[in-house]
């Protein structure tokens, strides 16, 4: 089945105080946003990879991906203000692709987080195949309820990548583009709109978002980790 990744890059660097959209940080050899673009590029069935970005961000972030991607391209696609426009400008993007039967599936994943790592994004797709979409959670033992705030018979913290059927995720982002709501994630949108069985599939703690100054120094410290143990 032929998927997308969207990577929603379009924050900024508020609270970890750089002064600068937080994904342009250096982590390791290259920037934060680069970890999890070349990881989206190698992922299996892929056609397509999409960055969303601040307008204002568009020539850095060129810049910044540019010795990273090979002979891979990139979509750079404007953000909106909130996490959730930037979703919808994406798919609005994907949408003449998704409706001509192009894209099975599409993933939505956190610039911020880096280290999700190439397996994660293909379980991920993986479990969706099978079901109306799949988020990593930790820990994750169960299928979801549409409600999406617990696994069942334990609770759970929701990471990214989250990927779910195109037509599907398309169809609930126009539903709340229409009623104005705007979910906290893509699990939310779809979770409003339709009726879904959503499978869970196990996070991983090296999966961090970057928000504070410290979460740079501990990711960091876990690509050493991952380094030295392979």
């Amino acid at each position: 089945m032929p998927a997308a990744i969207v990577i929603v890059a379009a924050g900024s660097g508020t609270r970890v105080g750089a002064g600068m959209n937080k994904v342009l940080l250096p982590l390791g050899d290259r920037p934060v946003l680069a970890w999890s673009v070349r990881d989206a590029l190698a992922t299996a069935d892929v056609r397509q990879v999409v960055v969303v970005v601040r307008a204002a961000d568009r020539g850095a972030v060129e810049t910044a991906l540019a010795p990273h991607l090979g002979d891979a391209e990139v979509v750079l696609v404007d953000g909106g203000a909130s996490r959730h426009q930037s979703e919808w400008a994406a798919l609005r993007f994907l949408a003449p692709a998704i409706e001509a039967g192009d894209l099975d599936l599409v993933a939505i994943h956190d610039g911020a987080r880096p280290l999700a790592g190439k397996a994660l994004f293909e379980e991920t797709l993986a479990a969706a195949r099978h079901h109306d979409g799949a988020i990593p959670v930790t820990p994750a033992r169960h299928l979801l309820t549409t409600s999406l705030t617990a696994v069942v018979g334990e609770l759970c913290g929701v990471q990214t990548p989250q990927a779910f059927g195109a037509r599907l995720l398309l169809a609930a982002h126009r539903a709340a583009a229409e009623t104005g709501f705007e979910g906290t994630d893509t699990a939310a949108v779809l979770a409003d709109h339709a009726e879904v069985a959503i499978a869970a599939v196990r996070g991983t703690p090296q999966n961090i978002k970057i928000t504070f100054p410290d979460d740079v120094t501990l990711a960091e410290s876990l690509l050493l980790m991952r380094d030295i143990h392979g």
